[in-house]
């Protein structure tokens, strides 16, 4: 049996499912994995496209790729924390479109923090995860 993950948003807190996010999770006991920031890194090219929306369309998919080397889907992320370069919010559309279009209807506790730059000049995003790994059998 998969242990369940409940999402929390108190009342008393601003309503954060508005930005597609929890305020928290509540997680029952079972195993957790935790994964490294994932960045627009690809196996078949070293190729880093200059989009902010590319590039986290590639992270999302990379994201993917760790979810399912433990066997998980989307429903079962417990946070996300999102590093982005250069952070406004006039830039929302370029990271939100294609993380909600990978997170679909699961809304995990997320953070978003604004780096002036991560560890390669050409990458303007990083998302580490952690997830609940479901049981197996």
């Amino acid at each position: 049996m998969t242990s369940s993950l409940v999402r929390l948003n108190p009342p008393t807190l601003w309503d954060a499912t508005r930005n597609h996010h929890s305020q928290g999770t509540l997680i029952e006991t079972g195993r957790l994995a935790v994964f490294s920031g994932q960045i627009a890194a690809q196996t078949h090219t070293d190729h880093i496209p200059a989009s902010l929306r590319e590039q986290t369309g590639i992270v999302c998919r990379n994201l993917m790729h760790c979810l399912d080397s433990v066997g998980a889907s989307p429903g079962d992320i417990v946070s996300l924390r999102a590093y982005i370069v250069d952070w406004t919010p006039d830039k929302a559309a370029e990271v939100f479109e294609p993380l909600v279009a990978f997170l679909g209807d699961t809304m995990p506790a997320m953070t978003g923090v604004g780096v002036s730059a991560l560890f390669s000049p050409e990458l303007r995003i990083e998302i580490e995860m952690t997830v609940r790994v479901p049981d197996q059998g």
